[in-house]
């Protein structure tokens, strides 16, 4: 997959194309409009932030990528449900889903994100391109394939992309999380390492990026890239939940130029 430059002088947003052509852009939180604690350029309206200042960088946000149209937020749930970006009224509520598909040229399908797991996929004949919000629960109850259920892909016909999440570091969780993804794939165990926590209970540390990995070559998916950023550790960069509650969220959008 070919990077490419930012879309804007001095930007440290990530910015890259896809085997077929579909662009892929995440944001961080450099710049921006947004005041502390959601400095700066933060693109989601549901995190306590005034609204005015969202609303001035998601029209930033369109005018740097040339967008036609605002990109098709969503209101996430940390379910499967994926739309079609294509029929998102931006006048309109945001629907409640976690994933998006199109094949309209022009049209951004975008998730938010500040410690979950943002997926890219895409059709290597650049027909068709997706993108999942997967937070444990998601990834866990299927929001990667349901994305590709819709977008209606073989597997070997795609490629996926893992956007910026928290790193296996950084993640601790109880065994229930563990547990959950054991009772659907024994392999899943591979994304867990014990650890011992601050109250002296047993835990593990979660790597999202191996489980996102094991979900895609399930599906057939061979070439997956990206997983190489961690959103806690990464402050300056990326907004982090786990890090800091009162936090904005960034944006990893995919669009077929």
């Amino acid at each position: 997959m070919a990077a490419a430059a930012g879309p804007g002088a001095g930007s440290d947003w990530i910015s890259l194309t896809m085997p077929g052509g579909a662009r892929v852009v995440v944001t961080t939180r450099t710049g921006g409009d947004s005041l502390p604690p959601y400095d700066g350029f933060n693109l989601a309206l549901h995190v306590g932030d005034a609204a005015a200042s969202v609303l001035v960088n998601r029209r930033h946000l369109q005018q740097r990528l040339a967008l036609p149209q605002q990109p098709a937020w969503l209101e996430q749930v940390h379910g499967i449900d994926v739309v079609d970006a294509a029929r998102v009224d931006p006048g309109s509520p945001a629907p409640l889903a976690d994933a998006s598909w199109t094949r309209a040229r022009g049209v951004a399908c975008v998730v938010m994100t500040a410690d979950c797991l943002p997926v890219v996929l895409a059709a290597r004949d650049g027909s068709v391109a997706g993108v999942a919000h997967a937070g444990w629960k998601g990834l866990c109850n299927g929001v990667i394939e349901a994305l590709a259920a819709r977008m209606a892909v073989p597997g070997e016909a795609m490629t996926a992309w893992l956007g910026p999440c928290i790193g296996p570091a950084g993640y601790e969780t109880g065994g229930e999380v563990r547990a959950a993804f054991m009772a659907r794939d024994a392999r899943a165990a591979e994304g867990f390492r014990p650890v011992t926590r601050a109250d002296g209970t047993p835990g593990y540390l979660c790597d999202l990026y191996t489980l996102a990995r094991q979900r895609l070559a399930a599906l057939g998916v061979a070439e997956v890239a990206g997983g190489t950023h961690c959103t806690y550790t990464e402050g300056a960069r990326f907004y982090s939940f786990r890090r800091q509650p009162r936090t904005g969220r960034f944006a990893t959008l995919v669009w077929l130029p």
